[in-house]
């Protein structure tokens, strides 16, 4: 199936003015529902229904090369004005630096909305003092300005864009891997907690956590990631990923993909996602600032 067939079909399936009427009046998809309008640019129905994955593939292969290329703004410290609040403008309020922050974002990227959801980047160490008094008084990031409201808390918030907007959903319709995706969630507190455990002390406690991915990437064998097609829950570890890996190789020596091929195809597939990586960071800027954190216990 051709990348360029595959944007042409998919961009009608998720306009929001589409509807039986607008296909009936287009020659080349008359006679298709939209239930399986993109399956005319596949030789037949019956071929793509054979292989189950031409879809996903298709909407991975549009979403990839239809990544925005954006200018990222400076961040806004304790000198800058505001943005004009409450305007009408939809903001993601981030810092660059911060994981929790990047899984919005990646979100964002993912569902081709840079336009549609301005980047307001915050600097965490010289934050100004309006971000917490007309902002957001948990005076946190990430954060979502819409409709005259602000929402907060990063899983939350990808779920919120990814219902709430357009473009292509990043969570699954089959009721197996929504499950599963809720057990991904609830675990990456915990993951995060036992990773950081061990970069401050001397044990290996981050092996149970990384095992349990691993485990975890064997759940569906319909692709690489977490629920076999590229989601939401493998952006939610994505950013985390990013950062222990190098600092784990670094200074504890510690290689977290060695004895675990399904987690060092994952991160390889997510390294591809163009989305990821316009908000990625240098690998040694993320080791040195994980020094600084972890500096009395290396």
């Amino acid at each position: 199936m051709a990348t360029s067939n595959c944007a042409d079909a998919l961009s009608l399936i998720f306009s929001p003015s589409f509807s039986s009427n607008t296909a009936s009046k287009l020659p080349h998809i008359r006679k298709f529902s939209q239930t399986n309008l993109c399956l005319h640019y596949h030789n037949t129905l019956s071929s793509v229904l054979r292989n189950k994955n031409a879809i996903a593939a298709c909407v991975s292969a549009t979403m990839a090369s239809n990544v925005v290329k954006e200018v990222l703004p400076p961040a806004l410290d304790s000198t800058s004005e505001p943005p004009p609040l409450f305007d009408g403008t939809t903001r993601l309020y981030i810092s660059y630096t911060c994981p929790y922050a990047q899984r919005v974002w990646i979100t964002r990227n993912c569902k081709g909305l840079q336009e549609k959801i301005k980047l307001v980047p915050i600097d965490l160490q010289n934050r100004p003092d309006w971000y917490m008094e007309k902002v957001h008084l948990a005076n946190k990031v990430p954060s979502l300005e819409h409709n005259n409201e602000v929402k907060g808390e990063s899983l939350d918030l990808m779920k919120f864009i990814d219902s709430h907007f357009e473009g292509p959903s990043l969570f699954p319709d089959d009721p197996a891997k929504r499950e599963f995706a809720e057990e991904l969630f609830s675990y990456t507190d915990t993951f995060n907690k036992t990773v950081r455990s061990s970069l401050q002390g001397d044990g290996n406690e981050a092996s149970a956590a990384f095992d349990y991915l691993e485990t975890a990437l064997s759940k569906f064998n319909d692709g690489p990631f977490l629920l076999g097609h590229f989601s939401i829950a493998d952006i939610a570890y994505a950013p985390f990923i990013e950062r222990y890996q190098p600092f784990l190789l670094e200074v504890k020596k510690n290689d977290i993909t060695a004895g675990r091929p399904k987690l060092a195809a994952w991160i390889e597939e997510m390294n591809k996602n163009e989305a990821f990586n316009q908000t990625r960071r240098d690998p040694k800027e993320l080791v040195e600032t994980y020094k600084k954190r972890f500096a009395a216990k290396i």
